[in-house]
């Protein structure tokens, strides 16, 4: 429990892979070890990640007190989210005391990282009222907090702004973690304005829940889930590489799709070649 997890998503053109690069930066700077892992749920669909991975944070890449991993390939949601948490723990048993896990695209990866995670983040553009439209309610209900990027030059006013607005909306919504009310705060990944505050508000949040216990609670209940996910992903794993099973799902398929068979039936066929085999 010496690391702190932190899951960051952000709207498309929020500018995340700069803002963790300058944050990155910042930390390792002041004597942290930070890894960079990607929960990227496309990878599934084309089987190949959609980053170019190290190229977008060169810099960081090059600092020796960092690790940046690309989202694994690894077919479903499931198996980018083991391999994902599997490295996070290697990273905190290599002393890496800040863990930074990023969402690629806005959907179903939002969840699968606030499972791994302690603090969960949303960056977002200046003009908040257009962003909210474009962005599920249910992502405001998973952060700890929103942070408003690129307040820089001409666009502070505006970003003062849409912090005020999102504070209003998080003010009616339930906490994401028990003891910690989640507000929005500004910066900017260009200048480096709002970084340290921002470390500040981590670093409050984490001796807040661990006073609490709140954050050892989650903790261990991430682990149990872990569990039962682990399992899941063997026992689907198991079922499918079954030498029987594979010959037999391309016949059942045919049966259901005829009209022949119906699926409970087809279903209840392939569980019982499964568990004879086994025998």
């Amino acid at each position: 429990g010496r690391s702190i997890r932190i899951g960051i998503s952000g709207v498309p053109g929020a500018g995340k892979s700069t803002f963790i690069e300058t944050f990155g930066s910042y930390l390792c700077d002041r004597g942290h070890k930070v890894a960079v892992l990607a929960v990227d749920p496309s990878s599934s669909i084309n089987g190949g990640s959609i980053l170019g991975d190290k190229t977008r944070m060169e810099e960081l890449a090059r600092n020796p007190r960092a690790f940046i991993r690309p989202s694994p390939s690894e077919g479903t949601l499931g198996g980018v989210h083991r391999k994902t948490r599997e490295t996070m723990l290697l990273c905190e048993a290599a002393g890496f005391d800040v863990i930074l896990i990023e969402t690629v695209g806005v959907g179903q990866s939002e969840a699968i990282v606030r499972s791994m995670v302690d603090f969960f983040m949303l960056l977002v553009l200046t003009g908040a009222g257009d962003e909210l439209q474009g962005m599920k309610k249910g992502i405001l209900e998973l952060v700890d907090g929103i942070v408003v990027n690129k307040a820089d030059g001409d666009n502070v006013p505006l970003a003062t702004r849409t912090k005020s607005e999102y504070n209003r909306i998080l003010h009616f919504l339930q906490p994401a973690t028990k003891g910690w009310a989640g507000k929005a705060y500004t910066c900017s990944a260009i200048t480096g304005k709002g970084i340290p505050e921002l470390w500040d508000v981590l670093t409050d949040f984490s001796d807040t829940t661990k006073k609490s216990g709140v954050f050892q609670e989650r903790r261990r209940m991430q682990a149990k889930e872990w569990l039962y996910s682990s399992m899941d992903q063997q026992l689907k794993m198991m079922f499918y590489k079954n030498e029987t099973i594979k010959e037999l799902l391309p016949i059942l398929e045919n049966e259901v799709m005829s009209g022949n068979k119906t699926v409970t039936a087809a279903v209840k066929q392939a569980f019982q070649a499964f568990m004879d085999t086994l025998k």
